[in-house]
C-alpha cells in the first residue's frame, strides 16, 4: 500500500468513524438539540389518572418527530385498558397553538386522550350522557384537558378562537374537550 492510499484510507476511516459516532450519540441528546432549533414546537403534559408527565419537542418546521409521536401515543393511551392508539398529529399542533394563545408554559393536564371502542362503550353505558357513540377519542382526534392557573372558561374561549375543531365545555367535570373534527361548540 503506497503512502497516498494510506492517507486516503485514514481520511475515509476518520470521516466514517466520526459519522458513526455522531449517529450513535444522536439518540442520547435529541431533546436539547431539537429544543434549541428556532422552529421547534414542544408540548408538556401531566396525566391526571396515571400521574405520568412528559415534555418534548414533537415537531420541527413542517416535520413531525416520529419518536416524539410514538412517545405521545403511549402517553395518551387509554388509561383504563392500556391500549395505545394513534393520535392525530394535528391535535398536537392545535394544542401548541392553544398554549401560545393562552400565553402559558404550564403543562396540559390530561383527563382523557385515546379511548378504545370497548372503553368508550363501557363509559357510554355507565354514565348518564356525555360520551358520544362515535367519539373522536376512539380515532385519536380528541383530548380532554385543563391547565393549572387558567380559568376553564378562558381555556374554552381560547380554544374556540382557533377554530381548529370541536370544543366542548364541561364545567362540572372541570375540563375542556378539544378535537380536530369539524368546528362546533357545546
Amino acid at each position: 500500500m503506497n503512502d497516498a492510499t494510506r492517507k486516503a484510507r485514514r481520511r475515509f476511516l476518520h470521516t466514517t468513524g466520526g459519522l458513526a459516532l455522531a449517529a450513535g450519540l444522536m439518540p442520547l441528546a435529541p431533546r436539547q438539540a431539537l429544543a434549541s432549533l428556532p422552529d421547534a414546537r414542544s408540548l408538556a403534559f401531566d396525566h391526571t389518572h396515571t400521574g405520568e408527565r412528559i415534555k418534548l419537542v414533537y415537531a420541527v418546521g413542517d416535520s413531525f418527530v416520529p419518536e416524539a409521536l410514538t412517545s405521545l401515543n403511549g402517553f395518551l393511551r387509554d388509561h383504563y385498558s392500556g391500549q395505545v392508539g394513534v393520535i392525530d398529529p394535528q391535535l398536537f399542533d392545535l394544542l401548541y397553538q392553544l398554549r401560545r394563545e393562552l400565553g402559558t408554559s404550564e403543562p396540559f393536564q390530561v383527563i382523557s386522550g385515546y379511548r378504545s371502542p370497548a372503553t368508550n362503550s363501557r363509559l357510554r353505558n355507565s354514565r348518564g350522557g356525555g360520551v358520544a357513540r362515535h367519539s373522536l377519542h376512539m380515532d385519536g382526534k380528541a383530548i380532554d384537558i385543563r391547565v393549572a392557573g387558567v380559568p376553564l372558561g378562558d381555556l374554552r374561549d381560547a380554544a374556540k378562537t382557533l377554530k381548529g375543531g370541536g370544543v366542548g365545555f364541561y364545567q362540572g367535570e372541570q375540563f375542556v374537550h378539544l378535537d380536530t373534527g369539524r368546528v362546533r361548540y357545546w
